[in-house]
Order: structure tokens, then sequence, then C-alpha cells
């Protein structure tokens, strides 16, 4: 894959846009762009959203390592006890 190829900019309404060509295909819907001090631009591809937040959700809970049955079971129970037990009232002044 060649390291450095030619462009065009263009106007798209307020914004200026530059087309990237296949050899450069970025695999994102986003990008950060950051001013260099040179003045060159650097684009770095972020993350699409959900099914990024979702890996990433999974690797952190992968660091506490698997949990055995007996765990496993207590833990729904507690949330399961807990989303049973009724809200107390809630005390507020009148109008």
């Amino acid at each position: 894959m060649p390291t450095t190829l030619t462009s065009r900019i263009f106007n798209n309404g307020n914004s200026q846009a530059v087309r990237i060509p296949l050899a450069f295909r970025l695999d994102a819907q986003r990008v950060s762009i950051t001013r260099k001090e040179n003045g060159d631009l650097l684009l770095h591809p972020l993350p699409d959203a959900p099914a990024d937040r979702a890996a990433a959700i999974q690797a952190a809970l992968q660091g506490f390592g698997e949990l055995d049955d007996v765990t496993q079971r207590a833990f729904i129970a507690e949330l399961e006890g807990n989303r049973a037990q009724p809200e107390p009232d809630q005390e507020r002044e009148a109008f």
C-alpha cells in the first residue's frame, strides 16, 4: 500500500471535505482530527459506539475472571432480591 497519495479538497456547505482514496479507506464512521504544530492534520478513526461499547464492557468484565456457580447464583439472587423490594414512599412538601 502506498504511504502518500494526492487527493482533492472540496467545499461541502461551510466545511471542507477531502476525498480519501480507497487505499486509505477508514473502517469507521467518525474520526478525531488533530492539527499538529507544523500544520499537518492527523485523522484518527474512532470506534463505532454500540458494538465497541459492548466489546469494551465485555473486556472489562473479563478482568474479574470466571465466577464459580455458587457465586453466580448468589449474585443473581441479590440482584433479584433488590429488584423485588418496593421503593419506599417519598416524603414531599405540599405545594
